[in-house]
Protein backbone atom coordinates (compact mmCIF):
# COMPACT_ATOMS: atom_id res chain seq x y z
CA UNK A 1 0.00 0.00 0.00
CA UNK A 2 1.35 3.38 -1.23
CA UNK A 3 -0.06 6.56 0.77
CA UNK A 4 0.12 9.99 -0.98
CA UNK A 5 -0.36 13.44 0.21
CA UNK A 6 -3.56 14.70 0.59
CA UNK A 7 -3.89 17.33 -1.99
CA UNK A 8 -1.24 20.19 -0.52
CA UNK A 9 -1.89 19.94 2.89
CA UNK A 10 0.52 17.59 5.49
CA UNK A 11 -1.37 14.51 5.54
CA UNK A 12 -1.31 11.36 4.10
CA UNK A 13 -3.79 8.66 3.16
CA UNK A 14 -4.10 5.28 1.77
CA UNK A 15 -4.42 5.19 -1.86
CA UNK A 16 -7.63 2.78 -1.42
CA UNK A 17 -9.95 4.43 0.52
CA UNK A 18 -12.50 2.10 2.56
CA UNK A 19 -15.86 3.41 1.50
CA UNK A 20 -18.88 2.79 3.79
CA UNK A 21 -21.90 2.98 1.73
CA UNK A 22 -22.64 -0.79 1.84
CA UNK A 23 -22.64 -0.07 5.59
CA UNK A 24 -26.41 0.14 7.52
CA UNK A 25 -28.85 -1.15 5.09
CA UNK A 26 -31.51 1.43 5.80
CA UNK A 27 -34.08 3.39 3.57
CA UNK A 28 -32.95 3.52 -0.02
CA UNK A 29 -29.23 2.67 0.73
CA UNK A 30 -30.42 -1.32 1.49
CA UNK A 31 -30.20 -1.41 -2.39
CA UNK A 32 -26.48 -1.12 -1.96
CA UNK A 33 -25.47 -2.80 0.97
CA UNK A 34 -27.16 -3.95 4.32
CA UNK A 35 -23.89 -4.80 6.52
CA UNK A 36 -24.30 -4.80 10.21
CA UNK A 37 -22.06 -4.49 12.83
CA UNK A 38 -20.02 -8.13 12.94
CA UNK A 39 -19.68 -7.47 9.02
CA UNK A 40 -18.58 -3.81 9.53
CA UNK A 41 -16.18 -4.67 11.75
CA UNK A 42 -14.57 -7.79 10.16
CA UNK A 43 -14.58 -5.38 7.04
CA UNK A 44 -12.30 -2.52 8.66
CA UNK A 45 -10.32 -4.60 10.31
CA UNK A 46 -9.46 -6.36 6.59
CA UNK A 47 -9.20 -2.93 5.13
CA UNK A 48 -6.69 -1.92 8.08
CA UNK A 49 -4.91 -4.37 8.11
CA UNK A 50 -4.06 -4.69 3.82
CA UNK A 51 -2.79 -0.77 4.93
CA UNK A 52 -5.71 1.34 4.30
CA UNK A 53 -5.54 4.22 6.63
CA UNK A 54 -8.41 6.21 5.02
CA UNK A 55 -12.56 5.80 5.86
CA UNK A 56 -14.77 7.57 3.99
CA UNK A 57 -18.68 7.62 4.79
CA UNK A 58 -21.33 10.67 5.01
CA UNK A 59 -23.86 11.50 6.69
CA UNK A 60 -26.83 10.53 4.59
CA UNK A 61 -25.07 6.78 3.95
CA UNK A 62 -27.90 4.68 5.46
CA UNK A 63 -29.86 7.72 7.32
CA UNK A 64 -26.72 8.05 9.65
CA UNK A 65 -26.52 4.41 10.47
CA UNK A 66 -23.28 3.92 8.23
CA UNK A 67 -21.44 6.71 10.57
CA UNK A 68 -22.21 5.04 13.67
CA UNK A 69 -21.49 1.90 12.33
CA UNK A 70 -17.93 3.15 11.47
CA UNK A 71 -17.77 4.55 15.24
CA UNK A 72 -18.51 1.40 16.88
CA UNK A 73 -16.42 -1.14 14.55
CA UNK A 74 -13.09 1.76 15.53
CA UNK A 75 -13.81 1.63 19.15
CA UNK A 76 -14.16 -1.94 19.32
CA UNK A 77 -11.02 -2.84 17.32
CA UNK A 78 -9.25 -0.37 19.31
CA UNK A 79 -7.78 1.79 16.23
CA UNK A 80 -5.65 4.25 17.60
CA UNK A 81 -7.04 7.91 16.55
CA UNK A 82 -3.93 9.45 15.16
CA UNK A 83 -3.81 6.31 13.12
CA UNK A 84 -7.18 6.08 10.86
CA UNK A 85 -8.07 8.80 8.68
CA UNK A 86 -12.01 9.46 8.64
CA UNK A 87 -13.84 11.82 6.13
CA UNK A 88 -17.81 12.16 6.02
CA UNK A 89 -19.97 14.31 4.09
CA UNK A 90 -22.61 17.28 4.87
CA UNK A 91 -25.40 18.35 2.73
CA UNK A 92 -28.32 15.72 1.62
CA UNK A 93 -31.37 15.37 3.09
CA UNK A 94 -31.01 14.49 7.23
CA UNK A 95 -35.37 15.57 7.98
CA UNK A 96 -37.84 16.60 6.40
CA UNK A 97 -37.51 20.27 7.74
CA UNK A 98 -36.60 22.98 4.98
CA UNK A 99 -33.26 23.62 6.95
CA UNK A 100 -32.43 19.54 6.90
CA UNK A 101 -30.09 19.71 3.85
CA UNK A 102 -27.91 21.96 1.75
CA UNK A 103 -24.72 23.63 2.22
CA UNK A 104 -25.88 26.68 4.46
CA UNK A 105 -24.16 27.41 7.77
CA UNK A 106 -27.11 26.33 9.71
CA UNK A 107 -27.02 23.06 8.16
CA UNK A 108 -23.44 22.26 8.69
CA UNK A 109 -23.07 23.24 12.05
CA UNK A 110 -26.28 21.00 12.78
CA UNK A 111 -24.71 18.14 10.36
CA UNK A 112 -20.76 18.39 11.82
CA UNK A 113 -22.15 17.70 15.42
CA UNK A 114 -25.08 14.91 14.47
CA UNK A 115 -21.55 13.64 12.19
CA UNK A 116 -19.53 13.84 15.67
CA UNK A 117 -21.94 12.28 17.78
CA UNK A 118 -22.50 8.86 15.52
CA UNK A 119 -18.87 8.60 14.64
CA UNK A 120 -17.95 9.01 18.64
CA UNK A 121 -15.01 11.02 17.79
CA UNK A 122 -14.08 14.63 18.76
CA UNK A 123 -13.03 15.65 15.19
CA UNK A 124 -13.24 14.64 11.82
CA UNK A 125 -10.39 14.40 9.60
CA UNK A 126 -12.00 15.62 6.30
CA UNK A 127 -15.37 17.80 6.06
CA UNK A 128 -16.73 17.86 2.59
CA UNK A 129 -19.55 19.28 1.18
CA UNK A 130 -21.26 16.67 -0.73
CA UNK A 131 -23.19 18.14 -3.33
CA UNK A 132 -23.74 21.67 -5.23
CA UNK A 133 -26.61 24.11 -3.33
CA UNK A 134 -27.60 26.66 -5.78
CA UNK A 135 -28.97 28.65 -3.14
CA UNK A 136 -26.26 29.40 -0.36
CA UNK A 137 -24.02 32.07 -1.20
CA UNK A 138 -20.14 30.72 -1.44
CA UNK A 139 -19.16 32.93 1.49
CA UNK A 140 -21.52 31.48 3.84
CA UNK A 141 -20.62 28.32 3.12
CA UNK A 142 -16.66 28.51 3.12
CA UNK A 143 -16.73 30.61 6.19
CA UNK A 144 -18.98 28.09 8.21
CA UNK A 145 -16.17 25.36 6.98
CA UNK A 146 -13.13 27.74 8.51
CA UNK A 147 -15.18 28.10 11.57
CA UNK A 148 -15.22 24.66 11.59
CA UNK A 149 -11.18 24.16 11.34
CA UNK A 150 -10.85 26.79 13.99
CA UNK A 151 -12.71 25.38 16.70
CA UNK A 152 -10.89 21.87 16.01
CA UNK A 153 -14.15 20.11 15.03
CA UNK A 154 -12.50 19.33 11.28
CA UNK A 155 -9.11 18.87 10.10
CA UNK A 156 -9.34 19.20 6.46
CA UNK A 157 -12.18 20.36 4.01
CA UNK A 158 -13.19 19.29 0.48
CA UNK A 159 -16.39 18.69 -1.98
CA UNK A 160 -17.84 16.63 -3.80
CA UNK A 161 -19.90 16.66 -7.25
CA UNK A 162 -18.91 19.92 -8.04
CA UNK A 163 -18.39 22.23 -11.58
CA UNK A 164 -14.84 22.93 -11.78
CA UNK A 165 -15.53 27.02 -11.75
CA UNK A 166 -17.41 26.76 -8.63
CA UNK A 167 -14.73 24.79 -6.64
CA UNK A 168 -11.74 27.62 -7.98
CA UNK A 169 -13.93 30.48 -7.21
CA UNK A 170 -15.20 28.68 -3.38
CA UNK A 171 -10.72 28.69 -2.77
CA UNK A 172 -9.88 31.93 -4.47
CA UNK A 173 -12.58 33.31 -2.03
CA UNK A 174 -11.24 31.30 1.26
CA UNK A 175 -7.43 33.12 -0.17
CA UNK A 176 -9.25 36.42 -0.16
CA UNK A 177 -10.29 35.94 3.55
CA UNK A 178 -7.86 34.19 4.94
CA UNK A 179 -10.06 31.05 5.18
CA UNK A 180 -9.27 27.20 5.00
CA UNK A 181 -9.21 26.16 1.45
CA UNK A 182 -10.74 22.94 0.02
CA UNK A 183 -7.75 20.38 -0.17
CA UNK A 184 -9.88 17.43 -1.93
CA UNK A 185 -12.33 16.72 -4.65
CA UNK A 186 -14.32 13.44 -4.40
CA UNK A 187 -15.53 12.36 -7.67
CA UNK A 188 -16.88 10.13 -10.28
CA UNK A 189 -14.19 8.44 -12.18
CA UNK A 190 -13.56 5.06 -14.04
CA UNK A 191 -12.05 3.92 -17.24
CA UNK A 192 -15.89 3.78 -18.33
CA UNK A 193 -16.02 7.21 -17.34
CA UNK A 194 -13.53 9.81 -17.59
CA UNK A 195 -15.06 13.08 -17.81
CA UNK A 196 -14.00 14.58 -15.25
CA UNK A 197 -10.09 14.56 -17.42
CA UNK A 198 -12.17 17.89 -19.44
CA UNK A 199 -12.69 20.51 -16.80
CA UNK A 200 -11.43 19.37 -13.06
CA UNK A 201 -8.41 17.47 -13.52
CA UNK A 202 -6.81 20.91 -15.47
CA UNK A 203 -8.64 23.04 -11.87
CA UNK A 204 -7.38 19.96 -9.44
CA UNK A 205 -3.73 20.67 -11.03
CA UNK A 206 -3.91 24.67 -10.54
CA UNK A 207 -5.33 24.38 -7.37
CA UNK A 208 -2.88 21.68 -6.32
CA UNK A 209 -6.18 19.67 -5.23
CA UNK A 210 -6.27 15.41 -4.28
CA UNK A 211 -8.80 13.63 -6.16
CA UNK A 212 -10.74 11.07 -4.37
CA UNK A 213 -12.09 8.77 -7.01
CA UNK A 214 -15.72 7.60 -6.36
CA UNK A 215 -17.10 3.95 -7.64
CA UNK A 216 -13.91 3.36 -9.90
CA UNK A 217 -15.82 0.07 -10.47
CA UNK A 218 -18.87 2.22 -12.02
CA UNK A 219 -21.45 0.84 -9.41
CA UNK A 220 -20.15 -2.84 -9.85
CA UNK A 221 -20.27 -2.49 -14.16
CA UNK A 222 -16.58 -2.80 -14.27
CA UNK A 223 -16.35 -5.98 -11.91
CA UNK A 224 -15.96 -8.54 -14.30
CA UNK A 225 -19.68 -9.90 -13.63
CA UNK A 226 -20.94 -7.79 -16.09
CA UNK A 227 -20.74 -7.76 -20.15
CA UNK A 228 -22.56 -7.72 -23.61
CA UNK A 229 -23.81 -11.49 -23.71
CA UNK A 230 -24.50 -11.15 -19.09
CA UNK A 231 -26.76 -8.92 -17.41
CA UNK A 232 -25.17 -10.07 -14.11
CA UNK A 233 -25.57 -12.32 -10.93
CA UNK A 234 -29.12 -11.72 -9.42
CA UNK A 235 -28.61 -9.11 -6.66
CA UNK A 236 -25.72 -7.64 -7.77
CA UNK A 237 -25.84 -3.62 -6.91
CA UNK A 238 -26.14 -2.71 -10.27
CA UNK A 239 -28.88 -4.81 -11.31
CA UNK A 240 -30.56 -3.14 -8.57
CA UNK A 241 -29.37 0.19 -8.61
CA UNK A 242 -28.42 1.26 -11.61
CA UNK A 243 -25.86 4.23 -11.02
CA UNK A 244 -23.80 5.98 -12.30
CA UNK A 245 -24.62 6.40 -15.63
CA UNK A 246 -22.47 4.92 -18.49
CA UNK A 247 -21.98 4.56 -22.02
CA UNK A 248 -22.93 1.25 -22.57
CA UNK A 249 -21.22 0.47 -25.20
CA UNK A 250 -17.88 1.90 -24.22
CA UNK A 251 -17.94 0.21 -20.91
CA UNK A 252 -18.16 -3.37 -23.00
CA UNK A 253 -15.08 -2.51 -25.38
CA UNK A 254 -12.92 -1.66 -22.11
CA UNK A 255 -13.96 -5.00 -20.44
CA UNK A 256 -12.26 -6.48 -23.38
CA UNK A 257 -9.42 -4.96 -23.49
CA UNK A 258 -9.16 -5.35 -19.56
CA UNK A 259 -10.14 -9.03 -19.48
CA UNK A 260 -7.02 -9.66 -21.84
CA UNK A 261 -5.22 -7.74 -19.80
CA UNK A 262 -6.23 -9.51 -16.52
CA UNK A 263 -5.54 -13.14 -18.12
CA UNK A 264 -2.17 -12.02 -18.98
CA UNK A 265 -1.29 -11.21 -14.96
CA UNK A 266 -3.54 -13.49 -13.85
CA UNK A 267 -5.51 -10.78 -12.12
CA UNK A 268 -9.76 -10.09 -12.20
CA UNK A 269 -11.00 -7.84 -14.57
CA UNK A 270 -11.89 -5.44 -11.14
CA UNK A 271 -8.28 -5.13 -10.63
CA UNK A 272 -7.37 -4.04 -13.85
CA UNK A 273 -10.11 -1.44 -13.61
CA UNK A 274 -8.93 -0.41 -10.48
CA UNK A 275 -5.07 -0.12 -11.48
CA UNK A 276 -5.64 1.68 -14.05
CA UNK A 277 -7.34 4.45 -11.95
CA UNK A 278 -4.62 4.47 -9.61
CA UNK A 279 -2.05 4.86 -12.42
CA UNK A 280 -3.22 8.43 -12.75
CA UNK A 281 -0.98 10.76 -11.58
CA UNK A 282 -3.82 13.33 -10.33
CA UNK A 283 -5.24 10.37 -8.23
CA UNK A 284 -4.93 10.69 -4.04
CA UNK A 285 -7.06 8.24 -3.08
CA UNK A 286 -9.67 5.34 -4.60
CA UNK A 287 -12.76 4.20 -2.92
CA UNK A 288 -14.01 1.01 -2.70
CA UNK A 289 -17.12 -0.16 -1.51
CA UNK A 290 -17.55 -4.16 -0.38
CA UNK A 291 -19.48 -6.53 1.05
CA UNK A 292 -17.01 -9.67 1.40
CA UNK A 293 -13.90 -9.84 2.68
CA UNK A 294 -12.84 -11.65 -0.56
CA UNK A 295 -14.36 -8.72 -2.34
CA UNK A 296 -12.31 -6.49 -0.21
CA UNK A 297 -8.72 -8.57 -0.08
CA UNK A 298 -9.06 -8.65 -4.07
CA UNK A 299 -9.91 -4.73 -4.58
CA UNK A 300 -7.06 -4.35 -1.87
CA UNK A 301 -4.72 -6.31 -3.48
CA UNK A 302 -4.87 -3.59 -7.00
CA UNK A 303 -2.41 -1.97 -5.20
CA UNK A 304 0.54 -4.29 -6.03
CA UNK A 305 -0.77 -4.45 -10.14
CA UNK A 306 1.91 -2.80 -11.82
CA UNK A 307 0.35 -2.19 -15.47
CA UNK A 308 2.69 -2.05 -18.05
CA UNK A 309 3.17 1.30 -20.80
CA UNK A 310 1.63 -1.05 -23.41
CA UNK A 311 -1.38 -2.39 -21.11
CA UNK A 312 -1.78 1.50 -19.77
CA UNK A 313 -1.81 3.17 -23.54
CA UNK A 314 -4.13 0.24 -24.57
CA UNK A 315 -6.56 1.14 -21.59
CA UNK A 316 -6.52 4.97 -22.67
CA UNK A 317 -7.12 4.49 -26.31
CA UNK A 318 -10.26 2.06 -25.31
CA UNK A 319 -11.51 4.50 -23.28
CA UNK A 320 -10.62 7.64 -24.71
CA UNK A 321 -13.17 10.44 -24.39
CA UNK A 322 -15.02 11.55 -28.00
CA UNK A 323 -13.85 15.41 -28.94
CA UNK A 324 -15.51 18.14 -27.01
CA UNK A 325 -15.66 22.18 -27.46
CA UNK A 326 -13.44 23.33 -26.68
CA UNK A 327 -11.01 20.89 -25.99
CA UNK A 328 -10.81 20.10 -29.74
CA UNK A 329 -9.90 23.97 -30.24
CA UNK A 330 -7.29 23.87 -27.76
CA UNK A 331 -5.66 20.99 -29.55
CA UNK A 332 -5.79 22.52 -32.88
CA UNK A 333 -4.93 26.42 -31.62
CA UNK A 334 -2.38 25.60 -28.37
CA UNK A 335 0.24 23.52 -30.60
CA UNK A 336 2.85 26.24 -30.01
CA UNK A 337 1.86 27.47 -26.75
CA UNK A 338 3.15 24.82 -24.53
CA UNK A 339 5.59 25.11 -21.77
CA UNK A 340 9.22 24.53 -24.13
CA UNK A 341 11.73 27.71 -24.52
CA UNK A 342 10.96 29.65 -27.05
CA UNK A 343 13.61 30.35 -29.60
CA UNK A 344 13.78 32.95 -32.27
CA UNK A 345 13.83 32.49 -35.58
CA UNK A 346 17.09 34.02 -36.33
CA UNK A 347 18.87 32.10 -33.68
CA UNK A 348 17.42 28.80 -34.76
CA UNK A 349 19.03 29.84 -38.50
CA UNK A 350 22.63 30.95 -36.87
CA UNK A 351 22.35 26.63 -35.09
CA UNK A 352 21.55 25.47 -38.17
Amino acid sequence: MRYNQLGRTGLYVSEICLGAMTFGGQGMWQAIGSLQIDETTKLIDTAIKGGVNFIDTADVYSEGRSEELVGQALKSLGVKRSDIVVATKVFGDMGKGPNDRGASRGHIMDGVKASLDRLGLDHIDLYQIHGDDRITPLEETMRALDDLVREGLVRYIGVSNWAAWKIAKANMLADAHGWTRFATLQAYYSIAGRDLERELVPMMDDQHMGLMAWSPLAGGLLSGKFGRDTDGPQGARRVVFDFPPVNRERAWDCIDVMRTIGDAHGVSVARVALAYILAKPFTTSIIIGAKTEAQLSDNLAAADLKLSDEDLKALDLVSALPPEYPGWMFERQGGARVPKPFVPEAQKAAAE
